[in-house]
C-alpha cells in the first residue's frame, strides 16, 4: 500500500473489543497483500471505556457522543484520512463527532442497507438483527425504508433473547449453544417474512456468518471491512465532506 492514492483508516473500536478485533482480521484477510507494506494503514482507537450506548438511549442521558468526538478527533489528529466505527449502535451518537471533524465517515449502516442491492436487488423486507437500543432509535429501519423496502424487527421476546446473545459474546462465550440461539433468531425473522437479513450488531458475525443459511445474510462487519479495504486501497474514491 505504497501508492498516492492510498488513504490511513481511523478506526474507533473498542465497543466490544473481540468486535473490533474481528474487524481488523476482515480487513487484513481482505487486503490483496504479498508484503506487510501492501496493507491498510489503520489507526485504531480499542478503547472499551465508552459509555453503554443502550444504556444512554434508555436513560436519555447521553454521555457517548462527547466520548466519540474526542476519539475522532484523536484519530484525525494522529493522520487518519476517514472514519469507521465498529459498533452499530453508536451511529446513533455521531452528530458531535461529524461536526467537530473535517475528514469522511464511512456508515456501517448506510453501507449494509446499500449491500441489499448488490447482493439481492430483488429483495423486498428485510430482518434486522440488531440490539435493543438500535431498533429503539429506528435508526437501521428509516435507512430501509428509504432505500423503498421493508423492515422487519424481532419481537419483543425474540429481542430478549438476542440480546442476551449479544451480552454472551462479549462476555467471550462463542461456543456452539450462542451460535446456535442466534440462528433461532434469525428464524423468527424468516418466518414474517423476511427474504434478507442484516447482522446489524458487530458481534453477530462472529458466531452467525450465514454462510448455508435459508436467505442472504449481510453481515455489517464484512460490509464495513471491504469498504474500508476499497476506500484505504483508492479503488473508490472517499466521500466528500461539507
Amino acid at each position: 500500500m505504497t501508492g498516492e492514492s492510498a488513504k490511513t483508516a481511523g478506526v474507533m473500536g473498542g465497543m466490544g473489543p473481540d468486535a473490533t478485533v474481528d474487524f481488523m482480521a476482515k480487513v487484513i484477510a481482505l487486503t490483496n497483500s504479498g508484503r506487510d507494506q501492501d496493507h491498510v494503514h489503520m489507526l485504531v482507537e480499542q478503547d472499551p471505556t465508552v459509555p453503554n450506548r443502550q444504556e444512554a438511549i434508555n436513560s436519555g442521558v447521553d454521555l457517548v457522543s462527547p466520548h466519540l468526538a474526542q476519539m475522532a478527533r484523536r484519530l484525525e489528529s494522529g493522520g487518519a484520512q476517514f472514519l469507521v466505527m465498529v459498533c452499530n449502535t453508536a451511529h446513533v451518537f455521531l452528530d458531535e463527532a461529524r461536526a467537530t471533524t473535517s475528514i469522511p465517515f464511512i456508515s456501517i449502516i448506510d453501507e449494509s442497507v446499500a449491500e441489499i442491492e448488490k447482493t439481492c436487488p430483488g429483495a423486498k423486507r428485510v430482518g434486522v438483527m440488531a440490539t435493543d437500543g438500535c431498533i429503539a432509535t429506528n435508526i437501521y429501519q428509516e435507512a430501509i425504508v428509504k432505500s423503498g423496502r421493508t423492515a422487519l424487527v424481532p419481537d419483543e421476546g425474540n429481542l430478549a433473547n438476542l440480546m442476551q446473545l449479544i451480552h454472551a459474546i462479549k462476555a467471550g462465550d462463542q461456543g456452539d449453544e450462542t451460535k446456535s440461539g442466534m440462528e433461532t433468531v434469525a428464524r423468527t425473522l424468516l418466518a414474517d417474512g423476511a427474504d434478507v437479513l442484516i447482522a446489524g450488531c458487530t458481534e453477530i458475525p462472529i458466531v452467525f456468518d450465514g454462510v448455508g443459511f435459508d436467505v442472504p445474510v449481510i453481515a455489517s462487519t464484512d460490509v464495513l471491512a471491504r469498504r474500508t479495504v476499497e476506500f484505504a486501497m483508492g479503488e473508490v474514491p472517499l466521500p466528500t465532506t461539507t
